[in-house]
């Protein structure tokens, strides 16, 4: 039987009350989808409002400009038609996957961390025993969750996301609802980051998180290590 992931990203289009298009960041979609597509994994695409799943215009080019994955995400007419109708989290059992992973983009910061049904997805996941990852701001999934004794998820473990650093650097640490690299750390993880936009992926148990879309092919590596045999025939 083929790995199952439930693979959730934003719903959210704006910044928040700024006028900012925001959504999903094309890079840590396409190249965490494409390696677990490539190796065999079925991925299950959802969403808080489940629906249409909004990318961020600032992460794609004019056709023909973009990275190689990011191309392949473009022109992929399947994938494409999933990302229209993104399945509602709140319907789904995340213990009934072998792992959740959360891309990233800012419009993450703003749903994920109040969604119920996304909190619930990773809760049951966790108690389960499954694998749970993400990168960059898809870390905000995290945030919410907590462990059947009532901790955070990231509490004592080892854990990565967009830092303070490159919040600050991109000009959007005023923006933001809060910010990602501390929250984790106010929740008692063990928070390790790299200079910022160099790669840079951690696995701590259950948890893979990745700091930026640079790391993308990390935290998809590391997950693909971590998932059932099958995965890696």
């Amino acid at each position: 039987m083929k790995p199952q992931v439930l693979m959730i990203v934003t719903s959210n289009a704006r910044m928040g009350n700024a006028d900012k298009p925001t959504g999903l960041w094309a890079e840590e979609l396409a190249v965490p989808y494409y390696a677990l597509i490539d190796a065999g994994v079925d991925i299950t695409l959802a969403s808080p409002a489940g629906g249409p799943a909004p990318v961020d215009p600032g992460s794609l080019k004019p056709r023909g400009e973009n990275d190689p994955v990011v191309e392949r995400l473009l022109a992929d007419e399947q994938l494409q038609a999933r990302m229209a109708v993104t399945r509602k989290a709140s319907n789904l059992d995340g213990a009934q996957f072998d792992a959740v992973f959360f891309p990233g983009g800012h419009g993450t910061m703003w749903d994920l961390p109040n969604d119920v049904g996304v909190t619930r997805a990773v809760e049951r996941a966790f108690a389960a025993g499954k694998l749970i990852a993400s990168v960059c701001h898809g870390a905000s999934g995290l945030v919410s969750a907590k462990r059947p004794d009532g901790q955070s998820i990231v509490k004592d473990l080892r854990v990565n996301a967009f830092t303070d650093a490159e919040e600050v650097a991109v000009g959007l640490d005023k923006v933001v609802p809060f910010m990602l690299e501390t929250r984790l750390r106010d929740l008692g993880g063990r928070f390790e980051g790299a200079a910022n936009w160099q790669p840079f992926a951690i696995r701590d148990g259950q948890l893979v998180t990745g700091q930026n879309p640079q790391s993308s092919a990390l935290v998809a590596q590391a997950l693909l290590e971590a998932l059932p045999v099958a995965a890696k025939v």
